[in-house]
């Protein structure tokens, strides 16, 4: 494993051609702010470990006390890696917790698996959106804000928009009483078309029904600058996907820089999560690396 001081280097790399949108305005009204934004860890990032494919071989329990091994102090859970405790009191227990032992803020829980929220059969539709419950129920019980969901449908470009605004609504209300977001991320299909998107949030055009921008997932043909920006008046949390780095410590496909330069623009000032899914370095090499870039980019603007 690469060390954690290897890293502190990248901190070193200049941060040439950078210029945050409305800078000076935004200079001003961020005045006196501790933090531009702060960090978590999507449990994403440690899948291989979680699923045994890596060594060490972490258990969903551990995860807190792994978040906060990197200095980290919120994390982003996904279902998948608990799967069939959503209704284990006893379970859902230990895992508050370890959190709470460990100084960890549990803010959403990533859902996948529950079926397509816009599918067209009326009752399959239904049934995803039952499924759902035990999520929000979930959540509600670990202290998180939010459930990330995917919007996944067939049809027409219209179609898909009424049908996934249709399960959407139907499960942020039911989440409006646990005072639980429901929010979608670009994760596939039209989700990562952001004009498709925003058209179903506005359809929706419930308070706690919302969007979680993740810097990658987009096909080509979209431009995922213009794309979180048109998503991030809807945000309600942000994935920092992240897949390599060069020399420098800069991500190699995902300029940072104006990234984050959107997120602040727009306002966000809340948690912006690290997500790595790369391939070149370890799982906690590559979380380390992205918690430096973020870091290094923080500074850098707080210093303009």
């Amino acid at each position: 494993m690469m060390e954690r001081r290897t890293f502190l280097a990248f901190g070193a790399g200049t941060i040439g051609g950078f210029c945050l949108q409305g800078c000076a305005g935004l200079n001003q009204m961020l005045a006196g702010s501790k933090e531009l934004f702060k960090i978590s860890l999507a449990q994403w990032s440690l899948h291989r470990r979680l699923n045994g494919q890596q060594k060490p071989i972490l258990d969903n329990l551990d995860f807190a006390k792994e978040a906060r091994s990197f200095d980290i102090e919120a994390v982003e859970y996904v279902n998948q890696f608990f799967k069939d405790k959503a209704k284990d009191t006893k379970y859902l227990t230990e895992m508050k917790k370890r959190a709470k032992d460990n100084g960890i803020k549990s803010l959403l829980i990533m859902c996948d698996g529950e079926g397509n929220l816009g599918d067209p059969d009326s009752q399959r539709r239904k049934k995803t959106v039952e499924n759902h419950y035990k999520w929000v129920e979930a959540a509600k019980f670990l202290g998180c804000h939010s459930i990330r969901v995917n919007a996944y449908s067939q049809g027409s470009f219209e179609k898909q928009m009424e049908l996934v605004a249709d399960g959407l609504s139907s499960l942020s209300e039911f989440a409006a009483d646990y005072k639980i977001n429901v929010i979608v991320e670009n994760h596939g299909g039209l989700s990562s078309n952001d004009h498709w998107l925003t058209g179903v949030i506005t359809k929706v055009n419930l308070p706690n029904c919302g969007t979680l921008p993740d810097f990658g997932n987009f096909p080509p043909e979209i431009d995922r600058y213009e794309a979180v920006k048109a998503m991030m008046p809807f945000a309600k949390a942000v994935s920092a996907k992240s897949y390599d780095f060069d020399e420098q410590g800069n991500e190699t496909m995902i300029d940072y820089y104006r990234m984050i330069s959107i997120v602040l623009a727009a306002g966000y000032h809340g948690y912006v999560g690290i997500e790595y899914e790369g391939n070149k370095l370890s799982e906690n090499d590559g979380i380390i690396a992205t918690k430096q870039l973020l870091e290094k980019i923080q500074q850098k603007i707080k210093n303009v």
